[in-house]
């Protein structure tokens, strides 16, 4: 590769850039500054935090490589430990509280991307707006499918599944992640506003309220000023959890590959799949022990801070200027992402279901483990297991689902 086009070809450099940028923002959103406050009312710091990166990539300022490896560190190291410590508060009774609405919206989200493809694919095919042969294109949007309904590993499998050549696969990662990125950008804004949103779902937020206070009441009981020696076990706990999960996720992922090799459609054969599991089990189980106080010492918000850096990568990873090499391939994936965004909110309407488990849930399928946790944490930091669950629940159906979405464009191409 070519580096000379490209003005940072090092990681150390756009790694101080972004947290400089985190760090802007986070300072911005404080100022009283009359712009900056009127500003910050409708635009939430989050949502910056991911753009704002993205424009490094979109300029060409940042060789993608060197944001493929920021991203790499960000989600193996940083996500699980940042896991760990927002699970350590949490309270079980009251996530199980929050009832059956978070599945019944993550189940709505995967019906919609199953039937968003097809009629996405039969209303581009009428206007003849991908120059694609029909047969690569619908093999090629079952990868797109295996992404949104469970991960990277169901995205893997649905390639091996219908034959997608490396050309079309790799015009497809494209439109997954530049679709998949925008709609997360929405959804970080909704979470900014979400009581407006909850007032016009007609929704009842109550349990999730009852759990983020339940929360703030046990972190003000318990509140300390931390020493350094608090700092530093709140780290080994999340770091400690985090190389505990990589060792067993590195010898569970290859035995169940070598011996159980057809629950790869589950995702079991995949070490991020078990690194994720076993970071926020350890967490759940921490929570019931003496570590639980390290809240009080500030646990959640060097949780909290890892998930922002990881918010900056996954940014950074998003060309929006990609959408010009092929329109219409991305006109196809909005499409698909519109019809899965009406099924939700109908749904939602239907049965008052908060803004919550309609953005989680729809994160927990289109974004997997990495990025739902993110958008539940916009709410609360004490909701981001939830993101979890729903996730792994979608790298379980993953395959399924696609393969199901397959077939039926097949039949429509």
């Amino acid at each position: 590769m070519n580096t000379s086009t490209y003005f940072f070809n090092t990681e150390a450099p756009v790694l101080g850039i972004l947290i400089f940028i985190l760090a802007y923002i986070f300072y911005a959103e404080k100022s009283s500054n009359k712009f900056l406050v009127n500003f910050f009312k409708f635009i939430p710091g989050l949502l910056l935090c991911y753009f704002v990166p993205s424009i490094l990539n979109s300029l060409g300022l940042v060789n993608p490589e060197i944001s493929k490896n920021l991203y790499f560190v960000a989600s193996r190291y940083l996500l699980p430990a940042s896991l760990v410590l927002l699970t350590l508060s949490i309270d079980l009774k009251s996530i199980i509280n929050l009832g059956p609405k978070a599945v019944i919206m993550f189940l709505s989200g995967t019906i919609g991307i199953l039937i968003g493809g097809p009629i996405s694919l039969l209303i581009v095919s009428y206007f003849e707006l991908v120059p694609i042969n029909p047969e690569d294109l619908w093999r090629g949007l079952t990868t797109v499918a295996g992404s949104w309904i469970g991960g990277g590993a169901n995205q893997a499998a649905m390639k091996e599944m219908f034959n997608v050549n490396d050309q079309i696969f790799s015009s497809m990662i494209t439109v997954d992640v530049i679709v998949a990125n925008v709609w997360l950008g929405f959804l970080l804004f909704g979470a900014g506003i979400n009581k407006k949103v909850d007032k016009w779902l007609n929704a009842d937020s109550s349990a999730i309220e009852d759990l983020k206070n339940n929360l703030i009441n046990y972190k003000r009981k318990n509140q300390k000023i931390p020493s350094l020696t608090d700092f530093m076990i709140i780290l080994a706990i999340g770091f400690g959890v985090t190389g505990f999960a990589h060792f067993f996720a590195d010898i569970i992922s290859p035995y169940i590959q070598t011996n159980f090799s057809y629950l790869e459609k589950f995702s079991l054969t995949s070490s991020f799949f078990w690194l994720i599991v076993i970071s926020t089990t350890g967490g759940l189980v921490l929570s019931f022990t003496k570590f639980r106080s390290y809240e009080g010492a500030g646990a959640s918000t060097i949780g909290s801070v890892f998930l922002y850096v990881l918010v900056a990568t996954i940014g950074m990873k998003m060309d929006a200027l990609a959408i010009l090499d092929n329109p219409g391939l991305f006109v196809l994936g909005f499409i698909w992402m519109i019809i899965h965004v009406i099924i939700l909110i109908s749904v939602a309407k239907l049965i008052k279901a908060p803004f919550f488990f309609v953005a989680v849930g729809s994160q927990a399928n289109v974004g997997g483990a990495a990025s739902a946790p993110v958008v539940a944490s916009a709410f609360h930091p004490s909701l981001a297991p939830v993101g979890v669950l729903l996730a792994v629940l979608g790298y379980a159906l993953g395959t399924y689902a696609a393969w199901f979405c397959g077939i039926l464009m097949q039949f429509v191409s």
